[in-house]
């Protein structure tokens, strides 16, 4: 078994070293970013269904998939995004980040789009009431709303996507493991509980998405 020497030669350890492996950014890379979500941000992030936020505390880090229906996120402004929360785990690992640190850090995507669009900001933790009503869905509002200071926006080439073919059903797994899968791992059990998990599960999802 190979083991690593994480201070060897080989470790990229300076700006003088990352820049031996990779070319400067073309002029107009470096340049795209606005402090503001711009017109055409905007009509992306309103078709779009699904977000990854990411948020850190200084010590750990925190990954969160977002989503809802195309437009679930709102613009306040061109400086203000508003996020809801709905119902999931009751973890919270990114809200006591928040707590801690408001830096954040957003991808915006769209199924069938190899563009993305990402945001890093800073957010509060809000139970406004007029905010959490302009949120409901099946007359149910978020459990709390994030408003999100925006410091910079930027649309991200699509080669990622493009070389993981994410949207090509040809190119897609069945052998991915389920989330009953994850939780017969978790608890000891074989594979008759996971698919029991997953049944259960789905007629959960029914009532507990909002």
């Amino acid at each position: 078994m190979h083991t690593i020497d994480w201070n060897n030669a080989y470790t990229v350890t300076s700006l003088d070293d990352l820049a031996k492996i990779y070319a400067n950014p073309l002029p107009h890379i470096t340049t795209k970013e606005t402090d503001h979500i711009t017109e055409v941000g905007r009509a992306f992030i309103a078709a779009s269904p699904f977000l990854v936020l990411a948020t850190s505390n200084g010590t750990s880090i925190d990954c969160s998939p977002k989503g809802d229906a195309p437009g679930f996120v709102q613009l306040l402004d061109d400086r203000t995004l508003l996020i809801p929360d709905r119902p999931g785990n009751n973890r919270i690992d990114g809200m006591m980040n928040l707590l801690v640190n408001p830096k954040v850090g957003i991808i915006f995507m769209v199924p069938g789009s190899n563009e993305t669009y990402r945001v890093t900001g800073s957010a509060t933790i809000s139970t406004d009431p007029e905010l959490l009503k302009r949120f409901e869905v099946r007359g149910k509002p978020p459990r709390v709303v994030m408003v999100v200071a925006v410091d910079e926006a930027f649309n991200h080439c699509p080669k990622a996507f493009v070389r993981a073919k994410l949207w090509d059903a040809t190119a897609r797994s069945s052998s991915a493991p389920s989330h009953g899968d994850f939780a017969a791992a978790r608890d000891g059990k074989d594979a008759a509980y996971a698919r029991d998990y997953n049944e259960k599960y789905a007629e959960r999802l029914k009532t507990e998405l909002y």
